[in-house]
């Protein structure tokens, strides 16, 4: 749910705006409007600075995991000396490294022509004896070598299978023309390039001492970066603020939990030099959003957040689209052994990962956890048939019952299921949208929409429950019951879709809504069958890999009563394409799961439910203790 807002307009004189807002941080239960705000050339500054020690405490985060870590670094005295000494060392060890590349290329570049000195082939040079170093293809290498003319000698000094580095030499400034790619070669020889480019990586390896004072101090830094947004919230504050009488009196909007909000009206009746008026956001309001939900909900906000909050006044699906999106995410991965594999990586983040993973690694652990139960139901096990594994090699018996337990024959029935469980989803989106539509705005300004719902809903019963064996008695596709409310439900979306309009005009746009309802209500339907084909191809996959590896191993073509010894190999390599395989598959399968049911929720779901987004989010302005 939504949790309920109070607005607040408050006067208060110019100067006492800073020490004001700085007892608002204090108390940090409201959040003032900076709707609209845009950086200046010193608030952008900020900002960079802001990101730049964001990045610096990722950098170290990491670093400190790392085995170049030296957790008995001494830690900085303060958070700026700690992120300045760290800004210094990354630059430093950015133009080490790329002078490291640089000179380990040029090694790798003069490698073939070995050993030289500069010197030589100057003092050469003074004899009047002038040295040459080229690069050229064997083929044109042979020719030259053959044509070389008098007082012109060419030595051969390293050969690839594509080139030829070869040394032309000449005298007395005799001219000769060479069919190849001439080298400059630098001042030292690849030993030398090598020895330079291994001194700067010892400088380089120096550095990891100060990046480990640094980690030891990264919660200094993130301090500092607390201080740099608490200054941004003060400028934002401050630019947005409504000014008057001369610029001597300070209008600001703020807003509170209503459950908080008696704290707030305290300080504000306490603090001088203020006055203020408070009344219930409304629909009108362009209040922040924040949610409150129970603990199954909450898992949920994560996935929601990644499209938008809910428009304050509105109602907030999380709960709702929480039930789909797990029963879809197990549907798409479809296997209790991969249900299984990410129980444990959630439960393994869960205990180790941390406070900030605490809410994905639970959602995993949910989502997880119906996975091998649907995975279980679908009787599919590491692509394996759990009924199989269990001696019941058939599904269903000849008469047409179940073998002992009901598994779900998933390839042969999940089809049209997908089918259904997508208009279900879109019907309780219509309900959604027609409960909130009637108690917005009234009954009368959702009648077509409630005659679309009544059409689809009784045709749903009337048709589509008896495709599979749940059909009501007396209400089937031929019955009066049906006809009934599907004319009704007719005469309120052709007639009634706007009780203010003419009933003619209402007609023509009836029939044009109905088209476009048809089409759309297709195309989302049809959506759904991803629910079907991803679970489908990644139970393929998981068959196929272990054909392979049944196939690849030998494991299959051993014969019966052979040595135990012969299983060996045949295990080892069954275990190493099964492991890799199935590792493959879970992790392309997990993402479609986590993906695709994500699209049905946040495009199908969204769309027929009327959803509609929130522009902020409660953001209270606080004292930041990173």
């Amino acid at each position: 749910m939504i949790s309920k807002m109070i607005r607040y307009d408050i006067v208060l004189y110019a100067e006492e705006q800073e020490r004001f807002v700085e007892t608002l941080r204090e108390l940090g239960l409201v959040d003032i409007t900076t709707t609209g705000w845009e950086p200046t050339e010193g608030d952008r500054a900020i900002l960079l600075e802001i990101e730049a020690r964001s990045k610096a405490t990722e950098f170290l985060s990491s670093f400190s995991s790392s085995e170049n870590f030296n957790k008995d670094a001494l830690p900085y005295a303060t958070g700026e000396e700690a992120y300045e000494c760290y800004a210094a060392a990354r630059d430093e060890r950015q133009q080490l490294q790329q002078e490291i590349a640089r000179l380990r290329k040029l090694a790798d570049d003069i490698t073939p022509w070995g050993s030289f000195s500069q010197q030589d082939f100057d003092r050469l040079a003074q004899r009047g004896v002038t040295m040459r170093l080229f690069t050229a293809q064997p083929v044109a290498f042979e020719r030259m070598v053959a044509e070389a003319a008098d007082g012109v000698t060419i030595v051969e000094i390293a050969r690839t299978q594509s080139a030829v580095y070869f040394a032309v030499v000449t005298v007395d400034d005799v001219q000769y023309m060479v069919d190849g790619q001439e080298v400059r070669l630098p001042e030292m020889d690849s030993k030398t390039l090598i020895a330079k480019a291994n001194e700067l990586e010892a400088r380089d390896k120096a550095l990891n001492e100060v990046f480990s004072r640094a980690a030891r101090s990264k919660e200094l830094i993130a301090l500092e970066r607390g201080k740099y947004r608490e200054q941004l919230q003060s400028l934002k504050v401050n630019a947005m603020a409504q000014r008057e009488a001369d610029n001597r009196l300070v209008i600001l909007e703020g807003w509170a939990e209503a459950d908080t909000a008696e704290k707030v009206d305290m300080l504000l009746k306490e603090y001088p030099y203020l006055v203020f008026d408070r009344r219930d956001a409304t629909l009108d309001d362009d209040a922040p959003v924040k949610l409150k939900n129970n603990k199954f909900a909450r898992l949920f906000e994560l996935i929601g957040a990644m499209y938008s909050l809910p428009k304050y006044g509105t109602l907030d699906l999380t709960g709702i689209f929480g039930v789909f999106y797990m029963l879809f995410f197990a549907i798409c991965l479809n296997d209790a052994g991969y249900g299984a594999v990410l129980l444990a990586v959630g439960i393994a983040l869960f205990v180790k990962g941390g406070q900030k993973l605490r809410q994905a690694a639970t959602l995993s652990i949910v989502c997880a956890t119906a996975t091998i139960i649907f995975g279980t139901y679908s009787g599919s096990l590491f692509g394996m048939s759990i009924p199989e594994l269990l001696g019941m090699p058939a599904l269903t018996t000849p008469e047409g019952g179940y073998t002992v337990w009901p598994f779900l024959d998933f390839t042969g029935s999940f089809f049209s299921i997908a089918l259904a469980l997508g208009v279900f989803q879109i019907l309780v989106g219509m309900a959604i949208n027609i409960y909130m539509q009637t108690k917005l705005f009234g009954i009368t300004s959702c009648l077509g929409l409630l005659g679309w719902f009544i059409i689809l809903l009784s045709g749903s019963v009337a048709v589509g429950l008896p495709m599979f064996g749940l059909g009501i008695p007396g209400f089937d596709a031929s019955s009066p019951i049906f006809y009934g409310l599907a004319g009704v439900g007719a005469f309120l979306m052709l007639v009634l879709n706007n009780v203010k309009r003419n009933p003619l005009i209402n007609i023509g746009a009836g029939l044009w809504d109905a088209y476009n309802n048809i089409t759309g209500l297709l195309s989302d339907v049809l959506s759904y069958i991803r629910l079907f084909a991803i679970g489908l191809s990644g139970g393929v996959l998981a068959q196929v890999f272990n054909s392979l590896a049944m196939g690849m191993s030998g494991a299959s073509d051993i014969a019966a009563g052979s040595p135990w010894y012969s299983y060996i190999l045949p295990i080892i390599v069954a275990s190493i394409i099964l492991i890799i395989g199935h590792g493959i598959n879970l992790f392309m399968s997990a993402i479609s799961s986590f993906v695709h049911p994500m699209r049905l929720t946040f495009v199908e779901f969204y769309k027929n439910a009327g959803f509609e987004m929130s522009q902020r989010s409660f953001d209270p302005i606080r004292k930041i203790n990173e």
